[in-house]
């Protein structure tokens, strides 16, 4: 069986395509393309001409009926890059395909704008959801996008703002190769209030020692902030974890960027926020009974910008049946009940997963630590004694902070 050639052109049209892709073109007799690449065929070309939708099954359909035929497949760009070729390899393997590349609009776009593109975070806004794209976007050197009709590049730079990220320099890059390319360059704010054509990449460039958060929140970390960095209610002020066994606990969760991690009475959510800073990929649940708690953690979540924070309201562990199973579990609390819901969390573990437990009880430590050994054998505590510095008088001393201790267990 022949192989159908995907080839990528672009808009200069077959003419500016090398002489062994206008060959592979001429010999065809079944082209499939979209209608501005069919319209680039010469037409004394006598192959079946037949219309690429948008509807992949409607495409495979298609290529699966070309049988012996000599085929091609007309896009536009790389077809290994955001392109057609990554389904249809998939679809019918990679034996059935022959793969001939042309520049990618993205390649063009970074030329145009005279950067390098090496280590750019690159995407296509139509297989990933904008708030997601916004995060990574916060802390990247350089950004590529494919943007979409109803995702342009206007509602990227709205959405950013909205984030109060205000530190890039953003260049559209239209109809690239074609007769009206053009190349836009302006602030966010200049880019909100433009139209662009659709075709369209849209290049962003962090601004020299730009920060990579909100310009309010600069000073805050990606873990350990302060405790007066959280909003909390009066009455519990005071019950947040402290900073420095936050950062621990954190630590021993060994959290990554695609994590789904749990935080079990999240109270205020200062383990959650820090978490979901981590976990950028991944998703954090932070799980609280108390309404008012509820919608801290829903404030404090705004306050530092993580999008992939989820709270939760309710009772542990029943509403714990409608949340995916976790890497990472992270629970504080005293009395029998975080025994109980520490076994609980522990069987929901993914292979691999961390529970870590944060006590103030001795007691209850070493309850828990009995009960997670029948489970693994390689259970961790710490004892956390922290004092901080103050100022008394102009002498210096040191409060010390009620002792914490921490458990750590690996489930195999």
């Amino acid at each position: 069986m022949s192989k159908i050639a995907i080839i990528g052109i672009g808009d200069d049209g077959l003419q500016a395509a090398p002489a062994n892709v206008r060959e592979r073109i001429a010999g065809a007799e079944v082209i499939v393309g979209p209608q501005r690449g069919l319209d680039l065929i010469p037409a004394e070309l006598k192959a079946e001409r037949k219309l690429l939708s948008g509807d992949l099954e409607q495409l495979a359909a298609t290529l699966a009926k070309v049988g012996e035929k000599p085929a091609v497949l007309l896009v536009f760009g790389d077809p290994m890059f955001y392109g057609l070729a990554r389904f249809l390899t998939d679809r019918f393997g990679k034996d059935r395909f022959e793969v001939i590349p042309h520049v990618s609009s993205m390649q063009l776009a970074f030329a145009r704008v005279m950067e390098s593109w090496d280590e750019a975070y690159l995407t296509n806004l139509a297989s990933h959801p904008l708030d997601s794209v916004v995060e990574r976007i916060r802390t990247s050197q350089k950004v590529g996008l494919f943007t979409t009709d109803s995702c342009g590049p206007a509602e990227v730079a709205k959405a950013l703002l909205a984030k109060r990220i205000d530190y890039f320099t953003a260049y559209v890059c239209e109809n690239l190769g074609a007769r009206d390319e053009r190349v836009t360059r302006g602030e966010l704010a200049e880019i909100t209030g433009q139209k662009f054509h659709p075709l369209n990449v849209l290049i962003l460039v962090r601004q020299p020692d730009a920060p990579d958060r909100p310009r309010d929140a600069i000073g805050r970390r990606m873990f350990g902030n302060p405790d007066e960095a959280f909003l909390q209610s009066v009455p519990k002020q005071g019950l947040l974890t402290p900073s420095e066994v936050r950062s621990l606990a954190l630590a021993q969760m060994d959290i990554a960027p695609s994590s789904i991690v749990w935080d079990v009475g999240a109270g205020s959510g200062s383990v959650s926020v820090e978490a979901a800073q981590l976990a950028s990929d991944g998703a954090v649940y932070a799980i609280e009974m108390d309404p008012e708690d509820h919608g801290l953690i829903e404030e404090n979540a705004q306050r530092f910008g993580v999008a992939n924070l989820v709270p939760v309201l309710g009772q542990a562990p029943e509403i714990w049946q409608s949340l995916p199973d976790p890497d990472c579990v992270f629970m504080a609390g005293s009395g029998r009940e975080v025994i109980r819901l520490s076994e609980a969390a522990y069987t929901r573990l993914r292979s691999g997963g961390r529970l870590v437990v944060n006590l103030v009880s001795i007691d209850n430590l070493s309850e828990l630590h009995q009960a997670m050994q029948a489970n693994c054998p390689n259970v961790r505590v710490w004892m956390v004694n922290i004092a901080r510095g103050e100022d008394q008088l102009g002498r210096l001393s040191f409060d010390a902070l009620k002792p914490n201790f921490l458990l750590a267990v690996v489930k195999p």
